[in-house]
């Protein structure tokens, strides 16, 4: 009797249910940092929308699972009572800020602690930090000392990313990006500091979700930022540089399907990250009225408004949204710089309702993003990208949707 025949190449960080259909699906896998994986990656999401349970499942399948680093004591209850009424404390501000600061530190530990174990080795485990932050360097710093595999940065250019990361040479950098300009800069500045990024995401401001790579919301249909135009503009750039091989493109916002990774992987891709379709999974580490909201919500009800962190955004248009914009123009002209943030957390770098900028967001994110979090749809901001999710309305699993990712529609009749 023959021997069945071996497949054609061990895929180690691809869990073995997953693997076959990888090989049969005439997707390519991604190599990232030396790895094999299926060639997806799921967005970071915050505030507390994925954390360990949505990352790790998806490393545990052979994908790239992330972690969004703000704000995660929010999922530690011990960790809330310990920061409770901070708030109130005034006089006290940094050293309300410090304990709240130290808190989530310890809560991005448990929570890259607990992705790693329940990927049990496969894929890989990644942090998402927003350059916007105030605790940027202090989160990127703290997750690679937990261990964890990748660091990805957008919201703002980490040109600083690899002096943060200078000890943990074998730590993936990957940085957000919305355009081959961007990509030029990015690769000739840390070029100077002799690293390169592992993977950089191509991110789509017209398709994607929550905090867009725009400078205004009149840019976001602006066609330089087409996969059409940037995946091949990018591809070319790395060519002439020597790097083709060595920096792997990841295409996001919009990617829905089969076809359409296949079509990225065509334009030059070697993968690509979603956000939504992931939120509204049975693992998503978020209420599941948040889950409904995003899985019932359809284009026309998208809105796109700027954020207190000064970038177009795209989000439900939940009652709470709806109503801060018919207020938006009589909030703008009575805003100014405040003594304190109202939470004694400053979790952004700038932010316009604290500071007072002409033009900039003028609500708390951290409180509604935190009541999005909890299921709040009356006052929740709910962050989403364009485009019917895979499923339709319906929760499934991490797996199924991986699956149904790697697998080809049959064609209409």
């Amino acid at each position: 009797m023959t021997a069945p025949s071996p497949l054609p190449h061990t895929l180690p960080s691809i869990d073995p249910a997953l693997a076959p259909l990888l090989l049969r699906s005439g997707l390519a896998p991604m190599t990232l940092a030396g790895r094999e994986l299926l060639p997806v990656v799921q967005g970071g999401m915050g505030v507390g929308i994925s954390a360990h349970r949505l990352a790790g499942a998806v490393a545990g399948w052979g994908g790239v699972g992330t972690i969004s680093s703000v704000d995660l004591r929010r999922h530690h209850p011990d960790l809330m009572a310990r920061t409770q009424g901070l708030a109130a404390k005034i006089g006290h501000e940094a050293e309300a800020k410090a304990c709240i600061d130290a808190a989530n530190l310890e809560a991005l530990s448990r929570e890259i602690r607990a992705a790693r174990e329940a990927a049990r080795g496969k894929g890989m485990v990644a942090i998402n930090v927003m350059r916007a932050v105030s605790e940027y360097a202090a989160s990127v710093r703290h997750a690679l000392e937990c261990g964890i595999d990748a660091v990805v940065v957008g919201a703002g250019l980490p040109l600083d990313l690899p002096d943060l990361a200078q000890d943990h040479p074998r730590a993936a950098l990957i940085p957000i990006l919305s355009d081959a300009r961007g990509v030029q800069l990015i690769v000739r500045k840390w070029e100077r500091k002799k690293r390169m990024p592992d993977a950089i995401v191509i991110e789509h401001p017209r398709l994607a979700g929550g905090h867009l790579g725009a400078a205004r919301i009149a840019d976001l249909h602006d066609a330089r930022f087409d996969f059409e135009n940037v995946l091949p503009q990018a591809r070319e750039f790395l060519r002439s540089a020597g790097l083709e091989r060595e920096v792997p493109l990841i295409a996001a916002g919009g990617v829905r399907s089969h076809d359409d990774i296949a079509r990225l992987q065509r334009l030059g891709a070697a993968g690509v990250q979603l956000g939504t379709p992931f939120a509204v999974t049975e693992e998503c580490d978020a209420d599941p009225e948040f889950k409904r909201v995003l899985a019932e919500a359809r284009d026309e009800d998208m809105v796109e408004f700027t954020s207190v962190a000064g970038l177009p955004a795209r989000a439900v248009g939940t009652p709470w949204l709806r109503a801060y914009l018919r207020i938006e123009d009589r909030l703008q002209t009575v805003a100014h710089v405040r003594k304190r943030c109202t939470k004694a957390f400053d979790c952004l770098a700038q932010c316009g309702l604290r500071d007072g900028l002409p033009g900039w967001g003028q609500f708390c994110i951290d409180h509604q993003l935190g009541a999005a979090l909890r299921g709040d749809v009356k006052k929740g901001l709910f962050f989403r990208g364009v485009g019917a999710l895979p499923f339709g309305a319906q929760i499934r699993s991490v797996r199924e949707l991986l699956e149904r990712l790697l697998s080809p529609l049959p064609a209409a009749a």
